[in-house]
């Protein structure tokens, strides 16, 4: 059994907060898997067929290769001619208003043989057709070269080379060859642009018709398939043909309208999939870590990263929007690893990459180079105390997952050519690795909404030049000595343990900050003078105890985390101030003794941190007081204090073991026993008295 499970802890509430949680979980992503009963077969022409044999189940028709029907679909679009509604009236009007004009403004200046020239080029543009310049271009783009114009339903295939824009109307209007009759200058005097407007308009209607007969006419198929006949064998090479035939099986299964016993069939399929996977991840909660279960921000934190890129993966396939290799699934086993711990990392990871799998291509290929880069990821993120630790981290999970990936690549193919290779996936990879990155930004708002501190914050709260450590320093230095001595010795012995070396000595830095609020009354802090001399002894232990009080104040105003928070709660747990208890025991045989004025506030500690902490704190004190530093005297000093706090049952709802004390009070006396070591006495020198 676990050390860290706790069961028949839960309450009722408890176990309907997660039973709803699981059956949201279930329900939101089942309602966002994509349907439609869409073949997603991953064919690769070239390479060999990873699937089974593959067999008709009914006939289909083989689709033409998408090169033939592209060469086919032009040589029909050259019989394709755009129609386009002549205005019959507009030239008759136009001609009106130029003789208007003329006779009006250009009489004067301009020769009257001009009048009847430019009359006849109107004539002729407009015969010819003056379209938009828009709807030219486009048609020159699609290598149209001739249109249908149609004058009341009377329709005539004109050159489009023929046909004028604006801009070539007037250029042939104020361009003549015979320029000894008619000079350019004096038609460009005569302002011919407001004469020029477009008659033709493109008739979209009878345009779409014709285009829809010329469609009509290209033959998508080149045979057919039919049922039972075999297409072909796992491992075959995947030639021009097969991929043909298999294409074509797919788009035709896809095309197929689906009954709603099929619709029913696939979305009870989905619902037990997940329900399965999501019941794994319970179970293996409920079976090693029944105490994440108990705190509803860990659950909430574990179901976010576990269902988050499963939900982005299916939207993403249902849209068809890039690949799936972009998403950076690794953040999950980063994050649950800096907050959690290596198995539960792998495991939601695990459970992750399964739900989105269902719904990729090759799920068996996405799986393992999931899997193995969050491994990966999982063995450099041990702790994460630098940021240099998760750059070198990215690193090799990008290769991890690009070496997996090309190992599938040469699996695959029958001849290992460059061209081959899908650049396109080692891409999205790559940038895979960048998105990573941004697990470093997210982790201060994910410890901020969860209530997690990660090791990095912790070594942030370290240093030393902090406000509080440094106040710590300079008004109490005893006690800030004291704290660095417990540090050292806390990490040492969790380091022994296998516990959270970098949080333990991070919390034995600030379990003493309430002595600041009265440094001189410790021991550690004084000079000569204790001002406990004229203090009575329950005053003094109020004064003593309330260390504690004030340090959670000091630990809201200077915004620690929680889980520092706990420590300075329980670093001395629900023991008594034993001097002053014992001091007033002796004064007053006769007098029944209230002992909560003698009694720390508690709690006693709750993780195998908390009891390092509260074992090595009341070691180093002791250590102090010692007569004589020998291994004698320091191991039975460290046996004696710390069977004391086992048989006064602090670390009674600790998952600490025998074992674990043991090896602590071993680690203790070989350290103390290293820092109080006798020193070798140097002779001094004497002087020789100078001979007379």
């Amino acid at each position: 059994m676990s050390r860290y499970n706790h069961y028949n802890t839960f309450t009722t509430r408890g176990y309907i907060y997660r039973t709803l949680v699981t059956i949201a979980s279930i329900v939101i992503l089942v309602s966002l898997m994509p349907r439609g009963n869409q073949v997603k077969l991953d064919i690769k022409k070239g390479k060999p067929w990873n699937y089974g044999t593959v067999i008709a189940r009914e006939n289909f028709p083989i689709l033409k290769a998408e090169e033939q029907l592209k060469q086919e679909h032009d040589s029909l679009l050259q019989m394709y001619k755009p129609i386009f509604e002549m205005s019959s009236d507009l030239t008759k009007v136009q001609i009106d208003a130029f003789y208007k004009a003329f006779d009006k403004e250009m009489a004067r200046s301009v020769p009257s043989y001009y009048r009847n020239h430019i009359a006849d080029k109107l004539q002729e543009m407009y015969s010819r057709g003056v379209m938009p310049t828009d709807d030219y271009e486009k048609l020159k783009k699609d290598r149209i070269k001739e249109i249908v114009v149609s004058v009341q339903n009377m329709g005539a295939t004109n050159a489009l080379r023929e046909v004028f824009t604006p801009r070539t109307a007037y250029e042939f209007l104020i361009h003549d060859e015979d320029t000894a009759h008619y000079q350019r200058g004096i038609l460009q005097h005569c302002n011919l642009s407001r004469f020029v407007t477009t008659n033709l308009t493109y008739d979209a209607e009878r345009s779409a018709s014709q285009m829809e007969n010329i469609d009509k006419q290209l033959v998508r198929y080149s045979g057919q398939v039919l049922a039972g006949q075999k297409i072909i064998d796992h491992g075959d090479i995947v030639d021009d043909k097969a991929y043909n035939i298999l294409r074509s099986m797919q788009e035709h299964h896809n095309g197929q309208k689906r009954s709603a016993a099929d619709r029913f069939s696939e979305i009870g399929g989905q619902l037990m999939y997940v329900a399965i996977l999501v019941l794994c991840l319970l179970v293996f909660f409920n079976q090693f870590r029944s105490d994440y279960l108990q705190r509803p921000r860990t659950v909430m934190l574990i179901a976010l990263l576990t269902f988050i890129f499963p939900i982005a993966t299916y939207i993403m396939v249902r849209n068809s929007f890039l690949n799936v290799y972009l998403i950076p699934y690794c953040i999950v086993p980063i994050f649950v690893r800096v907050f959690l711990d290596s198995r539960t990392a792998f495991i939601t990871h695990f459970i992750s990459i399964m739900l989105s799998a269902i719904v990729v291509n090759s799920p068996y290929q996405f799986i393992v180079v999931q899997s193995v880069a969050g491994l990966v990821a999982i063995y450099n993120l041990r702790q994460l105390s630098q940021r240099s630790e998760l750059f070198r981290a990215v690193i090799q999970v990008t290769l991890a997952s690009l070496l997996c990936y090309l190992c599938f690549d040469l699996i695959q193919m029958s001849v290992i050519t460059v061209e081959h290779f899908d650049y396109a996936t080692y891409t999205y990879i790559v940038l895979n690795g960048f998105l990573l990155l941004i697990s470093y930004l997210l982790l201060i708002p994910f410890e901020r909404m969860f209530g997690f501190t990660s090791t990095v914050t912790l070594v942030e709260l370290s240093n030393t030049n902090n406000d509080i450590l440094r106040r710590l320093s300079e008004e109490a230095p005893g006690t800030f000595q004291h704290s660095m001595q417990v540090a050292n010795l806390a990490g040492e012995v969790a380091n022994i343990l296998g516990a959270k070396s970098q949080l333990v000595r991070t919390a034995a830095l600030y379990h003493d900050i309430g002595k600041l609020d009265a440094p001189v009354f410790f021991t550690e802090n004084q000079n000569g003078v204790n001002p406990h001399d004229n203090l009575s002894y329950v005053k003094s232990a109020q004064i003593i105890i309330s260390h504690v009080k004030k340090g959670l104040e000091l630990a809201e105003k200077y915004q620690l985390p929680d889980v520092i928070r706990q420590f300075i709660a329980s670093h001395h747990g629900t023991s008594k101030a034993k001097y002053f208890f014992i001091k007033y025991k002796q004064d007053n045989p006769l007098l029944e003794i209230d002992e909560k004025f003698f009694t720390y506030p508690g709690p006693n500690p709750s993780t195998t941190e908390q009891a390092i902490l509260m074992m090595c704190d009341a070691v180093e004190a002791a250590s102090r007081s010692l007569p004589e530093y020998t291994e004698e005297s320091i191991s039975t000093l460290v046996n004696r204090i710390i069977d004391s706090q086992v048989s006064e049952g602090y670390f009674t709802h600790c998952p600490i073991t025998f074992q674990d004390i043991d090896t602590t009070k071993q680690v203790l006396v070989h350290k103390l026993m290293t820092i109080y070591h006798t020193r070798i006495s140097y002779p001094e020198e004497k002087e020789r008295k100078q001979e007379v």
